[in-house]
């Protein structure tokens, strides 16, 4: 009787040991299960752009957000600027070069400073040492000082000038624009033709005067 006893007991305890072992087991089983998945995940996340710190609202960057730079004309003020140019004309692109609607536009950038009635305007419109015969004076002037001068007085007239024939020559670094032109005074409604010549250099990177000289047409001053 104590023998059949003890068996059953055995039995009894090998039964609720194999009940804690399949729990350990299953118990074990998720935890490698859940362990896998951590890792899974983990490595996932390495393919996700990390979206930390940027803001969702910032506008987008686009190539309309920038300003293209435009580059400066030859002339210290462009002929462009001052619609001297016909549409559809465009300046030369080459910093050394010049074209003859330019030489032209020069004459006209000139003549704007005569209107301003300032002769330090005018005065800066040739190199620091020109040649200017002028039309009215007997004395060359050929520094900034001595032209200014002559522009005191002379822009007393109002005088605002128009090309009626001239010719344009370029050259390497430099121009010419040579003819005659008419003068009409401001002052008294006088109009005077004289022959001209203009010749251009690049001073400091602008194109300026550096000889001009203007006299009376001959014929007109032998008729008186």
């Amino acid at each position: 009787m104590i023998g059949i006893n003890f068996i059953s007991n055995l039995s009894s305890q090998q039964s609720q040991h194999s009940a804690i072992y399949a729990k350990f087991c299953k118990s074990a089983m998720k935890f490698a299960t859940t362990v896998v998945s951590l890792s899974f995940l983990y490595r996932a996340s390495a393919f996700v752009p990390n979206t930390r710190g940027i803001s969702t609202t910032s506008p987008a960057l686009t190539i309309s957000n920038f300003t293209p730079i435009r580059s400066r004309s030859s002339t210290d003020i462009s002929s462009t600027e001052l619609g001297l140019l016909k549409t559809g004309e465009t300046e030369s692109t080459d910093v050394d070069s010049i074209t003859s609607k330019e030489v032209r536009a020069l004459f006209e950038l000139w003549n704007s400073a005569l209107a301003t009635g300032d002769s330090r305007i005018v005065a800066n419109r040739y190199v620091k040492n020109p040649v200017l015969l002028p039309t009215v004076s007997d004395q060359p002037r050929t520094d900034y000082a001595s032209v200014k001068d002559y522009f005191d007085s002379f822009l007393l007239k109002k005088p605002q000038g128009k090309i009626l024939d001239g010719n344009i020559h370029i050259g390497d670094g430099w121009a010419s624009d040579s003819g005659i032109y008419e003068f009409t005074m401001g002052a008294t409604g006088d109009k005077v033709k004289a022959r001209y010549t203009y010749n251009y250099i690049k001073e400091g990177g602008v194109w300026k005067i550096q000889h001009h000289h203007s006299s009376v047409m001959p014929e007109e001053v032998a008729l008186g």
